[in-house]
C-alpha cells in the first residue's frame, strides 16, 4: 500500500478530482474566497486556477500528502497567488488562533481520518467574522442509494485515500459550531449516484 499511496494514488486523486462535473463545482466557490485564506486539503492544486486574484491576500495551503504537495507548487508556480504549502493534517492545523478569514474545503472532508477535530480546528483559526466555503459529496438523499454507499463505502475507502462516500456533511459542519448560511444541493451530471450527491455553502463559526 506504500507504493500505491505513492505513485498511484496521488494521480488518480488529480484524475479523479479535475473531472469536468467536479471542476463546474469548483468554479462555483473558489473565486468567493478572499483576504487570507487557508485552503484545507489543496492537494494537487486544483482549486488554485479559480481564485480570484485580486481577492486574495495569501492562501495557506494544508495537505497531509508530500506527492501532492508537489504537484500543486507545480500549479501555483504558474499563477499570481501567494501561496504558502502546509505540510500536515487538518487535525492540527500550524496557524494561529483568529488568524485567517476564509477558510475553503472543498472534497476533502470525506477523507479526513478525525474529522471532528479538523472542524474544531477550522473553528480555532478562523476569525470572527470569517466565512467557511465549502464544497463535499456525501450521504445521499434517498435510501436506495445510501443503502449503496453503506455497502461499497469499506471498500472504497481502501482505494481512494480514505474517502468516505456517505459523511453527513452539513450534520459534521453544524454540530461542530458552525452555522450554515447558505446551503445548495444536487446529483452531478454524469457522475454515479453513490459519489456524486454535492453539498456546496458557506458557514459561519458560532462564538458563545
Amino acid at each position: 500500500m506504500k507504493l500505491y499511496d505513492r505513485y498511484i494514488l496521488p494521480k488518480l486523486l488529480n484524475c479523479t478530482c479535475g473531472l469536468k462535473p467536479i471542476r463546474y463545482q469548483r468554479q462555483k466557490v473558489v473565486p468567493l474566497a478572499q483576504g487570507d485564506i487557508l485552503e484545507v486539503g489543496i492537494g494537487s492544486g486544483l482549486n488554485l486556477p479559480y481564485y480570484e486574484t485580486s481577492k486574495v491576500k495569501k492562501i495557506w495551503g494544508l495537505d497531509p500528502s508530500e506527492e501532492l504537495h508537489e504537484m500543486a507548487k507545480k500549479v501555483a508556480s504558474e499563477l499570481d497567488l501567494n501561496v504558502e504549502f502546509l505540510l500536515n493534517g487538518a487535525e492540527e492545523i500550524p496557524l494561529l488562533n483568529d488568524s485567517v478569514d476564509t477558510v475553503l474545503i472543498t472534497y476533502t472532508l470525506c477523507s479526513i481520518p478525525q474529522v471532528e477535530e479538523a472542524i474544531q480546528e477550522i473553528k480555532r483559526v478562523i476569525k470572527p467574522e470569517g466565512v467557511m466555503i465549502f464544497c463535499e459529496h456525501g450521504m445521499a438523499p434517498d435510501e436506495n442509494t445510501l443503502k449503496w454507499q453503506e455497502r461499497i463505502n469499506p471498500y472504497w475507502k481502501k482505494i481512494a485515500g480514505g474517502c468516505n462516500v456517505n459523511r453527513n456533511i452539513p450534520y459534521l459542519i453544524e454540530s461542530a459550531g458552525f452555522s450554515i448560511s447558505q446551503l445548495e444541493t444536487m446529483y452531478l451530471p454524469g457522475t454515479p449516484k453513490i459519489l456524486g450527491y454535492n453539498y456546496w455553502g458557506s458557514a459561519k463559526c458560532i462564538r458563545t
